[in-house]
């Protein structure tokens, strides 16, 4: 009997660990990841070659699919998703949403419902999420927004934290305050860039 108990802990334990990993699936090579969101997605402040979409495309060997808007809150984005996921080659999808939600002081309670909206959205085609995180812009600078994270927990996905607030920190890495510069741009690449292998899409 005790044996018994042992295993199914075993089990319980193994199922539990593995629940995100055994839904990974490796990108085939005709396999597109979405990159969605406003401008830092669009690549504001550089050329379209230097938006980070395009660099990571160069990085994975796969198609991105630029489909960043500028000015874009969480909520339009939200109304824009479905008729995107309609591609079936999408497997994988960036999420970046937040930083107009922010600086047109929306509700960051909504802005969390629609990061979640999204999410399931996606989830529903069996497409994998890495959400990627937009700090708040303050007096003293840039902070962490703690509903990120929650958001990651909540629905079981990979996250990004603290890219953006370091690089947006750095004058060197931007075009303005709130926009990288193409050095910038490529230091988000490469850190998705490494996300994406360490989560085993690649």
């Amino acid at each position: 009997m005790k044996y018994i108990i042992i295993a199914v802990l075993l089990i319980f334990m193994f199922v539990s660990i593995s629940k995100k990993e055994s839904s990974i699936k490796t990108l085939n090579p005709q396999d597109k990841i979405l990159a969605f969101g406003d401008s830092i997605t669009y690549g504001y402040g550089a050329s379209s070659d230097e938006s980070y979409p395009s660099v990571l495309s160069s990085l994975t060997g796969h198609k991105v699919i630029n489909a960043g808007v500028n000015g874009e809150t969480s909520q339009e984005g939200l109304v824009r998703l479905p008729k995107l996921l309609e591609d079936d080659s999408i497997k994988l999808i960036l999420l970046c949403f937040g930083g107009n939600d922010i600086l047109q002081r929306k509700s960051m309670s909504k802005l969390k419902n629609n990061l979640k909206m999204m999410v399931q959205m996606a989830e529903k085609k069996n497409i994998a999420i890495i959400l990627i995180s937009v700090p708040n812009i303050g007096l003293f600078g840039l902070s962490s927004l703690k509903l990120y994270e929650e958001v990651a927990n909540e629905e079981d996905i990979f996250i990004i934290n603290g890219m953006l607030a370091e690089i947006l920190s750095d004058p060197s890495l931007k075009s303005d305050q709130i926009h990288p510069n193409a050095l910038g741009y490529e230091a988000i690449a490469k850190k998705i860039y490494e996300k994406i292998k360490e989560g085993g899409f690649l």
